[in-house]
């Protein structure tokens, strides 16, 4: 069984409601509940959902990924598997695919346990590859302390990686997030 629509639901209400003034920044996802019961299918389109670890190491830097299909720095994440039942699943589940850390080391602060850290929703480009429009992903980022810092690569998906201070990550409300912690 994968996540359902409910669970993505459930998840987006707990964001709201310790973050209400992102609301606005959420209205796609919000309107793709409204009128999609498969969010987490990556052949939903215009819109679907995937799932992120910010990774948090020993020193307080944030594991990044290169992502050699985008060709961008990320945090380590993907597309929802039919086997995952949770969004936080998934995003460890991403962690250890993607990075080698076992989900097992990578502990939820006790404030952001079911709680995102940051919903991104953002524009991916067509892949004729894959068949796939220009679309949007809705990504649930979760935060993890971890003191296991042995990266392996999945090399199919990843090229590099770099343990990066807050600051440096994709978006400001991301680094202000995980600077909080």
């Amino acid at each position: 069984m994968t996540v359902t629509p409910q669970e993505i639901s459930s998840v987006l209400t707990r964001y709201l409601e310790a973050h209400p003034e992102r609301a606005a920044d959420t209205y796609q996802l919000i309107e793709a509940l409204d009128h999609n019961s498969d969010l987490s299918s990556r052949k939903t389109f215009p819109l679907h959902v995937t799932a992120s670890a910010a990774a948090i190491g020993p020193t307080g830097r944030i594991l990044m990924i290169h992502h050699r299909a985008l060709d961008r720095w990320l945090l380590p994440g993907g597309h929802i598997e039919p086997g995952d039942r949770t969004l936080l699943g998934a995003a460890l589940r991403e962690l250890e695919e993607e990075t080698g850390i076992p989900w097992q080391h990578a502990i939820s602060p006790s404030t952001r346990d079911v709680i995102p850290v940051d919903i991104d929703i953002h524009d991916i480009p067509a892949s004729p590859a894959k068949g796939e429009p220009p679309h949007m992903h809705a990504d649930f980022r979760f935060a993890f302390w971890t003191t296991d810092t042995h990266i392996t690569l999945q090399a199919e998906e990843v090229t590099a990686f770099d343990w990066r201070s807050p600051a440096d990550l994709p978006t400001a409300r991301l680094a202000l997030s995980l600077a909080a912690i």
